[in-house]
């Protein structure tokens, strides 16, 4: 057998022997049939495999792909053509970590300039899952080495919100798919305001290039600025700018206004990336909307 090396989707249909994913695999589409785009799964991660079944509604999370998915779109000639070195990474494992604080805000990071993969897109803290790694474990290491914030698993109530099937580049029309991820969006609930937090603040320069923490009004704009839709954005009430921390060379935070309609770019469709929010954080965000909804019950009516 071969040694692993990395932790990989493993698809399990029918109470089957999990299979390993392949690369050009579309991963909720095993679930969601050729044409949808989410389906309710189950998933586990064990002996350094990550294990997605079908379940319930009631008892499953939500697994989504993007209608552009290039994984949903790639014709078998194409997909062939992808050199035999990509096709060999399987889907790899990630999380990331949506890091509510007492005062309902959630942290936000952007990727710095220089990552090869998604640079200067807005994304909670996360990254892969290592071996022998637990999902919460590497969440908090994935937190502690991008903002320097250490949270230890007694402090912190965790929740997985979802799963999101993330391709780069992030469809077709940017070219064919180098990466293939599942990325797992975990809710941490902490006892500290996000005042409190914004004190411990250390970011990596390397990684990320600004912080910020977003309120619920912030987050309903984002998540109304559908990628691959042409949907009107919701930003009434809010103003044009929001204060966000900006990342040195050497790590140093200085307040800055960002403008809110940069939040609110939506992936485009050829040419270069622009500053946004990412797709999968999207509908992360609205994931936990729903949460706060649940827990609180809904807001007052709006037109």
């Amino acid at each position: 057998m071969d040694k692993v090396r990395r932790i990989l989707v493993h698809i399990s249909k029918d109470g089957a022997v999990p299979q390993c994913a392949r690369f050009v695999q579309s991963i909720a589409g095993q679930f969601s049939g050729a044409m949808e785009d989410q389906a309710v799964v189950r998933c586990v991660l064990e002996e350094n495999r990550f294990i997605i079944s079908a379940a319930e509604k009631d008892v499953g999370i939500p697994l989504k792909r993007p209608a552009f998915c290039p994984f949903k779109h790639l014709p078998v000639t194409e997909g062939a053509e992808i050199s035999q070195d990509v096709q060999r990474r399987g889907v790899d494992v990630g999380v990331a970590i949506l890091l509510q604080s007492a005062n309902q805000r959630v942290l936000l990071t952007r990727r710095a300039k220089g990552l090869r993969i998604f640079p200067n897109v807005w994304v909670p803290p996360g990254g892969h899952v290592e071996l022998d790694e637990e999902l919460l474990d590497a969440g908090l290491r994935e937190l502690r080495e991008e903002t320097g914030l250490r949270l230890e698993p007694e402090d912190v109530s965790p929740q997985i919100l979802g799963l999101w099937e993330s391709a780069y580049p992030p469809m077709l029309s940017r070219g064919s798919p180098e990466r293939h991820h599942i990325v797992t969006y975990m809710l941490l609930h902490t006892s500290l305001t996000h005042q409190q937090l914004q004190a411990y603040l250390r970011p990596e320069p390397a990684e990320v290039s600004g912080c910020m923490w977003a309120d619920t009004a912030l987050v309903r704009a984002i998540v109304s600025a559908v990628d691959g839709q042409d949907t009107p954005v919701c930003m009434e009430g809010l103003p044009s700018t929001i204060s966000v921390s900006e990342v040195s060379e050497d790590g140093m935070l200085t307040e800055s206004a960002l403008q809110v309609s940069v939040l609110c770019n939506r992936v485009p469709t050829s040419g270069a990336d622009v500053e946004r929010v990412s797709t999968g954080t999207k509908f992360a965000l609205e994931l936990w909307l729903k949460t706060l909804e649940r827990s609180t019950g809904p807001g007052p009516a709006q037109d």
